[in-house]
């Protein structure tokens, strides 16, 4: 799941600047993807390297993939405008980039704040398994997160497990229970693109699997008011999905690119003495949400640009 970028693409790549992005409301313009795309798919090896991340990501046994992009990185700079154009244009070969957060840019930061909830994503505490948007009827069908810097001290790896194995591994009556509309997690306010509210919800939708969300976020266990027979049935999930998780650190430039319907993340613990690194050189991820195509692209071809 770990996808090396080939020397003569990167070659390729240093040397041809996109131009800026603009957006359709929270969606990046169909325009800009199509300007992108015939841009990229003129370098070498882009179109082969694309129809093999988005087999990653949608073909039998994937799910996720970590975009090694840390040479171009390091190149162009991680936070430079040039760098960020490559790795939208590499996301927009998998789904419609969107922000569903009108008062945020395309990218959102994800920093480090000591004050925050330890929990949340820009805390400094473990950060369950979850994913995005679990309380909307349309959540994003992909997350993905762009290193920029790690965490200095080295703590902070990302974690994934499937869901979908997780449940498999469940009594029939605690899939019953997840099944049930039960659930409910976060407020829901000022978002864009990812249809209405949805809560409660149930966690499994009886989608064949890969196909539906499993609706998890293991922060609902503490933090909503659940009954306790379905919260029980919540946590032997929380547990499976532990026992089930690979983990991995993200250096600077790794493109990490979540499919949600297959596959829920989160993150180890920052190590201990943040507080004593200075707010520029704290652990810096970049996070980006895409909507699947309409019509999606197979595998072994070039993303058609349908939306």
């Amino acid at each position: 799941m770990f996808l090396d970028i080939p020397s003569e693409l990167e070659s390729a790549l240093i040397d041809r600047p996109l131009p800026p992005w603009e957006l359709d409301g929270s969606l990046l313009a169909q325009a800009t993807m199509d300007e992108y795309r015939t841009e990229l798919t003129a370098t070498p090896r882009f179109a082969e390297t694309a129809a093999t991340l988005r087999h990653a990501l949608d073909g039998e046994g994937g799910g996720y993939a970590v975009l090694r992009l840390g040479n171009l990185a390091k190149t162009l700079g991680a936070d430079d405008d040039r760098f960020l154009r490559l790795a939208t244009a590499f996301a927009a070969e998998v789904g419609v980039p969107f922000s569903p957060f009108p008062r945020w840019p395309l990218w959102k930061n994800i920093g480090v704040k000591v004050d925050k909830d330890p929990g949340k994503s820009s805390g400094i505490g473990y950060n369950a398994f979850h994913m995005d948007l679990v309380n909307g009827t349309l959540p994003p069908d992909y997350t993905t997160l762009l290193c920029v810097r790690p965490d200095p001290l080295g703590g902070g790896p990302s974690i994934l497990s499937d869901p979908h194995a997780a449940v498999a591994r469940l009594t029939e009556n605690s899939r019953a229970l997840l099944a049930e509309t039960a659930y409910n997690y976060g407020t829901f306010y000022d978002l864009h693109g990812v249809g209405q509210e949805y809560n409660p919800f149930p966690i499994l939708d009886g989608s064949t699997p890969g196909k539906g969300f499993v609706r998890f976020t293991a922060k609902m266990l503490n933090r909503s008011q659940i009954d306790p027979v379905h919260a029980d049935a919540a946590r032997e999930l929380a547990d499976e999905l532990v026992a089930g998780q690979v983990t991995f650190m993200l250096e600077p430039g790794d493109y990490l690119i979540v499919n949600q319907r297959r596959f829920l993340h989160g993150r180890e613990a920052l190590h201990s003495g943040q507080e004593t690194v200075p707010v520029a050189d704290r652990r810096l991820l970049l996070q980006l949400f895409l909507r699947a195509p309409i019509t999606a692209p197979s595998a072994s071809q070039p993303a058609d640009g349908t939306s």
